[in-house]
């Protein structure tokens, strides 16, 4: 008598199924199945989702952002400014090479409209000002010879003296003398300036496009001698008045002109190169860019110092100066049509159309009183069998009524 195999344990039986099982899945094919489902909810759902993402890529992706065009930002830019008027203060007339800083014509300058002068400074001994941290004293004891503030004017001697006016006593430093605030005069330049006139030249390349252009009309009448910046009629003339620069970035002319401030220029190059040259126009807005809310950051300012010889010593006019900032800022971009993003926005867009297949199946599998008859005719599964003999799929009982009660 023949003896009896041992039987396989029934874990190992069931991972050897189950490694079969996915063996077979590796070679498996899939292919969609389509299955007409007649629900007119679930329809309605279907065709929204699609026309809502149809709307999306037709009407924003391709008409608003224009998704078909190859883009360059940042165009290559050059801008040279110049200031023309002239303005007086108290007891003295200003022309362009005095209150301009600095004369070169770039993007970036200033435009003086009050200054705190302090005339004939000569290196040689006399009071801090009250405004440096310890500087005021009641004898020479609170002095301390040789020591350097850095916030102050100058080198201490060791010595307590008078200030300049009043019966305060402050530490005395060898320095520039008088110091600022002992004897500074402030004068207004801001009474003419709002018809200061500003030319701002500026031209774009974008190299990617070979596309260059500028914002000067390219005429030979003498038409930048006799025009003005106006939005509509004279967009080519860059010519602007400094009271329309502070008014359209919505500022106070004689605050700002009083405390100072920097203003920004922006010039925006949005070109659609599948247009003509003539499309692609400069847009201009104004903006005030230093915080004026901020009391210890508002306003502008900056020192400088004219030199000369009295008697042979080196004397000094130093001048503090308040003023507007013109910051010029130049940004665009250029778009052109090209092949491979459309391509890519195209593919893009059929893709995302599935999503409403993939809801509505969700819904059907997930909500639906009929989800597993759903499930049962949207999954079959179909043995390859020799053609002489007929399988499963073949001899399977169709359910003639099973989508019909979804």
């Amino acid at each position: 008598m023949a003896a009896a195999e041992p039987k396989t344990p029934a874990g190992t039986a069931a991972a050897r199924r189950l490694a079969r099982s996915c063996w077979s899945a590796f070679w498996d094919y899939e292919t969609p199945k389509v299955i007409v489902v007649k629900n007119r909810r679930l329809g309605i759902v279907y065709r929204t989702v699609q026309l809502l993402i149809l709307l999306y890529f037709v009407w924003y992706v391709f008409i608003v952002q224009k998704s078909y065009q190859d883009r360059e930002t940042g165009p290559e830019s050059s801008v040279i400014t110049k200031v023309k008027g002239i303005t007086s203060s108290e007891n003295k007339v200003w022309d362009v090479e005095e209150y301009v800083k600095p004369p070169e014509g770039g993007s970036v300058f200033s435009i003086i409209t009050r200054i705190e002068v302090t005339p004939f400074q000569t290196l040689g001994t006399c009071a801090e000002s009250m405004r440096v941290r310890n500087a005021t004293c009641d004898s020479d004891e609170d002095c301390v010879a040789g020591q350097l503030d850095m916030l102050g004017n100058g080198l201490r001697t060791g010595r307590c003296v008078p200030y300049y006016h009043g019966s305060s006593k402050t530490c005395e430093v060898s320095a520039w003398c008088p110091v600022e605030d002992g004897a500074s005069v402030s004068q207004f330049l801001g009474k003419m300036a709002p018809n200061f006139t500003i030319l701002i030249k500026n031209s774009i390349h974008y190299p990617k496009f070979q596309f260059s252009k500028g914002n000067i009309e390219n005429r030979k009448d003498g038409y930048l001698k006799h025009c003005t910046f106006h939005e509509v009629s004279d967009l080519y003339c860059p010519i602007f008045k400094l009271g329309y620069i502070v008014e359209q970035a919505g500022e106070n002319f004689t605050q700002l002109a009083h405390a100072g401030g920097v203003i920004g220029v922006i010039i925006n190059w949005d070109c659609d190169l599948d247009l003509s040259a003539s499309k692609c126009n400069p847009k201009y807005s104004f903006r005030r860019l230093d915080p004026k809310h901020v009391p210890a950051s508002s306003g502008y300012n900056f020192r400088f110092a004219k030199y000369y010889k009295v008697n042979g010593s080196t004397t000094r006019t130093l001048i503090k100066a308040y003023g507007i900032r013109i910051d010029v800022i130049v940004h665009g971009q250029a778009g052109k049509f090209s092949l491979i993003p459309t391509i890519i926005n195209l593919a893009t867009a059929l893709t995302s159309i599935g999503v409403g297949s993939f809801l509505c199946d969700w819904i059907l599998l997930t909500f639906m009183n009929k989800n597993k008859v759903y499930s049962h005719k949207k999954f079959d599964k179909m043995v390859d069998a020799p053609a002489s003999e007929p399988s499963q799929q073949d001899c399977a009982l169709t359910d003639a009524r099973g989508l019909a009660q979804l």
